[in-house]
């Protein structure tokens, strides 16, 4: 009701069928909502419980359905105002009551009016459910971003509904959120670009299922960001942290190693470990004993240097190659037996840098292994970049690891 001076906003319960009673009323006055200094909302309560109905005021109900846009946006920020003044006050019957005044305001209005709605009412923690929701599923980011990235209020439920339908960049407002349950990030997972897969991955406040780590794994095997991102949580589950470690490059070893903690530093060394055996075991033994036997004689002579490794990849000698690698490296043979042998370069390319050999005899080291006539020009140019990021430094401490392994 109102008075000329009062706009009156009243909540109702029903009492009994075709009755209602007044519980509470809601009241400021017309000239606050358009003043300088602020707005004002007195509270009158008769201590009964409240319903969720309402009854709009009449001026309300007129600036809905016939104001125009500019008094629509002009209406709406006064009100975002008068809600945002006494947020942590209002009880849910408050809260429901703007909900509805807010959801007739944004119909019709522009996008930066909505977009301006939703950075100011996302990082309350009681802000209007209904209109959340409706500003989360808007197409345009500059409205929905905001609440998917913020709104503690944002139901998972309303979550999952934009990650399976709404575009990237939905999915990479709803990623950088600090709480994620795993049924949203299984969504992610599957629908979302490079982008929001990494943001998953770097979030620590998302939960992610083993599904969503297996999607991540399969996904990091051509994306080394994404596969240091995925290395590096804690919670990535130990038979998916291996098949993660198997497929990954040289250089993701490297920043793993460099940014574990001695304990992680010493299960990926290990697991790396296991990988080199695995990958001997498929190929089968290789008889190196007349190949050793070459090489230190060569040694003997002080004349084993990275010239007589290049000499013998150029001639096909694969055993000799092999037992050269091993000594200019300091690691045993089958060892280097087994990395020359597996599927990828980037293990042999730790051996390499330990032996301190330039990128021309690391290529034809690449090359001289089993499958290496068949390396790309772009497998060689991911090696050679790979080759001059892995520091000296790092590969020396996997291949003192591997020593140690051997011994024990």
């Amino acid at each position: 009701m109102t008075d000329g001076a009062n706009i009156a906003l009243y909540q109702t319960v029903a009492r009994a069928p075709g009755s209602l009673i007044r519980d509470r009323k809601i009241s400021f006055r017309i000239g606050d909502l358009w003043s300088v200094d602020g707005y004002r909302l007195d509270h009158k309560a008769d201590g009964s419980s409240m319903g969720a109905s309402l009854s709009l005021i009449p001026e309300l109900e007129e600036v809905a359905q016939h104001g125009s846009r500019r008094k629509r946006v002009e209406t709406l920020r006064r009100i975002t105002a008068l809600f945002l003044d006494g947020a942590n006050s209002y009880n849910e019957q408050h809260v429901d009551l703007f909900d509805n005044v807010f959801g007739r305001l944004i119909e019709e209005i522009e996008t930066k009016a909505r977009a301006e709605l939703s950075s100011r009412l996302a990082p309350v923690s009681n802000a209007p459910a209904n209109v959340l929701r409706t500003l989360a599923k808007d197409d345009d980011i500059a409205v929905a971003g905001p609440v998917l990235k913020l709104a503690p209020r944002l139901a998972e439920v309303d979550l999952l509904e934009v990650a399976e339908s709404k575009s990237q960049a939905h999915l990479r407002a709803i990623s950088a959120r600090r709480v994620l349950g795993e049924a949203v990030t299984d969504v992610l997972v599957r629908r979302g670009d490079r982008e929001v897969a990494r943001r998953v991955a770097g979030n620590r406040g998302a939960r992610i299922s083993e599904r969503g780590f297996s999607g991540l794994v399969k996904r990091a095997e051509d994306d080394g960001i994404l596969a240091e991102k995925v290395g590096m949580r804690p919670d990535i589950p130990a038979p998916l942290f291996r098949d993660l470690l198997s497929k990954a490059t040289a250089v993701v070893h490297r920043r793993l190693l460099a940014s574990a903690t001695p304990e992680v530093r010493v299960q990926i060394c290990d697991v790396l470990t296991k990988v080199a055996k695995e990958v001997g075991a498929r190929i089968g033994p290789r008889d190196y004993r007349a190949a050793q036997r070459l090489i230190l004689n060569l040694h003997r002579a002080g004349r084993m240097t990275e010239a007589v490794l290049a000499a013998l990849c150029g001639e096909g000698k694969y055993e000799e190659t092999v037992a050269g690698l091993a000594a200019l490296a300091r690691v045993p043979i089958d060892v280097a037996d087994r990395l020359m042998g597996g599927d990828r370069p980037d293990p042999v390319l730790i051996l390499c840098k330990a032996a301190g050999l330039s990128w021309p005899t690391v290529k034809a080291v690449i090359m001289a292994r089993p499958d290496g006539s068949g390396t790309s020009s772009q497998g060689l140019d991911a090696a050679f970049a790979n080759y001059g990021r892995l520091s000296t430094s790092t590969a020396q401490r996997v291949v003192r690891f591997w020593q140690v392994r051997q011994n024990i």
